[in-house]
């Protein structure tokens, strides 16, 4: 998809054979913060990196991230929608999606000190 800027954390992803811009904004944030009960980022970043997503955890996140690229889809529609992958395809763009977001240990440490 083009006019994807991955600086901005954004990701491009298949559901239902178009292209979607998906993006966690400061506002896609507060809303997956509130959505799972936790108090602030670092604590909603720790609930995602252990790596044990339920489906709905999946429909959340993908949602938030459709609604901040720009899409006016709510959470029951995201539970109908398909990738080429099925479920798996789910599980990667959400992981995609926290990576852009929260970024890599790697990308951390190839990322040179401001001088």
């Amino acid at each position: 998809m083009s006019g994807v800027n991955a600086r901005r954390g954004e990701i491009a992803a298949e559901f239902d054979g178009k292209q979607y811009r998906l993006c966690l904004t400061l506002g896609a944030l507060a809303e997956l913060e509130q959505a799972f009960g936790v108090g602030n980022l670092a604590d909603l970043a720790a609930r995602f990196t252990g790596g044990k997503l339920a489906a709905e955890d999946l429909v959340r996140i993908v949602g938030a991230g459709l609604r901040a690229g720009g899409h006016a889809i709510d959470d029951e529609a995201v539970r109908h929608m398909h990738t080429p992958d099925g479920a798996a395809g789910f599980v990667r763009i959400a992981g995609r999606l926290l990576a852009a977001t929260f970024g890599t240990r790697a990308e951390k440490e190839e990322t040179p000190p401001n001088p």
